[in-house]
């Protein structure tokens, strides 16, 4: 087998650096996006936002945000039939 020249072998170890490099950052910002994203819903589901002080807000918005999570999945249940028809 032919040996490769020395330029060929460096520009080589350069573009596998560059790969992994890329594939290594790529992993981190969606790794990170997904779960800012997951931080975010939860905290909205647990009304975060809510005066920690009077509990009955807190749980006004966490049962009304419930329910809309529920209807909102009902109401994609139903479309989903409506349209498989």
């Amino acid at each position: 087998m032919a040996e490769k020249h020395p330029d060929d072998l460096a520009r080589e170890d350069e573009a596998k650096r560059a790969l992994e490099r890329v594939a290594r950052e790529s992993e981190v910002v969606g790794h990170s996006s997904f779960v800012r994203t997951v931080d975010r819903a939860r905290s909205h589901m647990a009304a975060d936002d809510a005066d920690p002080a009077d509990p009955v807000e807190v749980w006004g918005r966490r049962v009304g945000r419930g329910l809309s999570l529920v209807a909102f999945i009902g109401l994609a249940a139903w479309l989903l039939s409506y349209l498989a028809r």
